[in-house]
């Protein structure tokens, strides 16, 4: 049966038409935006520092991940060991302890944070072991419809989601943290 037989037949048999639903939604609201992203990032396993914009970003970075040997950014202002907009390719940010970027939309319901591909190479957001995400409180919204009212796509034309750090329990129901990125996600939440 062709396409246009199909449709044809369908049309022949309708016999009520049903307007289009309304698309007016009413999503979750929380009375305090803030603290709800805040338990909702812990609970996925994630940390919270809170910072003021002005704050020693190097300093906090140090004391959140003391052990840290090499650091990959290219937020201007972070001391990082590896820029990936420089390497030449993914690969080269193998063996990064702590990579740095920037959210540009926290959503409290899911404690997602929307990050906008603003680098050349985005393994960065992967291939870290460990994670800090740069976060402004006043960019948190309640949920997904707000975030995705906000989201501006870059030049390179990809972003992703990221919540939490990294996890699975698909392997012998034995929870493996890092299993597909990283091992912890901590955010910095800038007042």
């Amino acid at each position: 049966m062709r396409k246009e037989e199909l449709f044809a037949r369908l049309r022949a048999n309708t016999h009520q038409q049903f307007d289009m639903p309304d698309m007016d939604i009413h999503a979750l609201k929380y009375p305090d935006t803030l603290q709800q992203f805040i338990k909702m990032t812990q609970s996925s396993g994630g940390k919270i520092v809170r910072l003021k914009k002005d704050g020693d970003l190097n300093a906090a970075i140090a004391e959140a991940y003391p052990d840290a040997q090499v650091i990959a950014s290219n937020i201007p202002g972070i001391k990082a060991d590896r820029n990936p907009d420089l390497v030449a390719e993914a690969q080269d940010l193998n063996r990064t302890d702590v990579g740095v970027i920037r959210g540009e939309v926290g959503v409290a319901e899911n404690a997602c944070i929307w990050i906008p591909q603003t680098m050349k190479e985005k393994a960065i957001c992967f291939i870290s072991e460990n994670l800090v995400i740069l976060l402004d409180e006043a960019s948190i919204v309640d949920n997904m419809h707000e975030a995705y009212a906000r989201i501006k796509m870059t030049d390179y034309g990809f972003g992703t989601f990221i919540s939490g750090p990294s996890k699975t329990a698909d392997i012998e129901q034995a929870l493996v943290m890092g299993a597909q990125a990283a091992r912890s996600v901590t955010v910095f939440l800038l007042s």
